[in-house]
């Protein structure tokens, strides 16, 4: 089993330390959310299955992949992910070079999590339709795939048109991996029929079931990663594991100030090593 960590639960004063401790460790990835803008206006800032705003306009964003390539200057192995990016927020030129940007500087190590994103603030102030952000992000990926792979690219499609460009320099990762997150229908098509693998919500062995399931009906997935914050035990692992589960994401800490020491304490428990 693969283990990630969730940099975004954690106060941003510690990422690196976290990062660089994860890095030494042996656990597989690193993980930073992104939202572009917060509006002042929490009107439509409900997250889906609660009454209350999930988001504070006050709360500093930063660039995700700007982020991760600076925690790559500060780490060796472990790899360097989103969970999740808004790549239909921008042009694809955009999220393209820097995503292949972070994987060059990484040697190779970057991760593009995408998601079509629920909250309709930003997607208002940025002046994107709302109401397209699904189907827009499925050609974002398209193109953004294309951009990765060919020597040069021409598009015409329905929200994006460009002549022949080259995109210049290629990931180093021979396939850099688009991982798609989200529950809806239209998520799990789409992590299905266009992305590498699957980015779960938080869930637990009992509520992760009827999503794969629902997954698997698809088609399934090549990745499948779950963040899973209240791992029980080790014993847990294996059945995670005959799932076609092979990332966990986990929290092992209550407080910022102890995330080191708790993966500390998870690595030794779980046998978490350096390959």
């Amino acid at each position: 089993m693969k283990y990630g960590v969730p940099l975004g639960l954690i106060h941003p004063a510690a990422w690196k330390d976290v990062a660089v401790a994860a890095d030494r460790l042996g656990f597989e990835s690193v993980w930073l959310p992104e939202h572009l803008v917060f509006t002042t206006d929490l009107s439509s800032a409900v997250y889906p299955g609660t009454s209350d705003p999930g988001i504070k306009p006050s709360t500093p964003l930063f660039d995700a992949p700007a982020y991760l390539c600076w925690l790559a200057a500060h780490t060796t192995r472990v790899r360097l992910g989103t969970a999740v990016h808004l790549l239909a927020l921008r042009h694809p030129f955009v999220s393209a070079r820097a995503f292949a940007t972070l994987d060059v500087v990484s040697s190779g190590r970057a991760i593009c999590g995408v998601g079509a994103g629920w909250y309709r603030g930003e997607w208002d102030a940025a002046g994107v339709p709302f109401a397209d952000r699904g189907a827009r992000l499925d050609e974002v990926i398209e193109v953004t795939r294309r951009l990765w792979d060919e020597p040069v690219v021409a598009h015409s499609g329905r929200f994006y048109s460009f002549p022949e460009v080259a995109f210049e320099p290629k990931p180093v990762q021979h396939r850099l991996p688009i991982l798609c997150g989200g529950e809806s229908p239209a998520a799990l098509r789409r992590a299905a029929r266009l992305c590498d693998g699957w980015i779960s919500m938080p869930h637990t062995l009992e509520s992760i079931r009827p999503q794969l399931d629902r997954l698997a009906a698809l088609g399934g997935t090549r990745s499948v990663t779950v963040h899973a914050y209240e791992l029980g035990s080790p014993d847990e692992v294996p059945s995670w594991a005959a799932l076609g589960v092979n990332r966990l994401i986990v929290r092992p800490w209550k407080r910022s100030r102890d995330a080191v020491s708790a993966l500390e304490s998870f690595a030794a428990r779980y046998g978490v090593t350096r390959a």
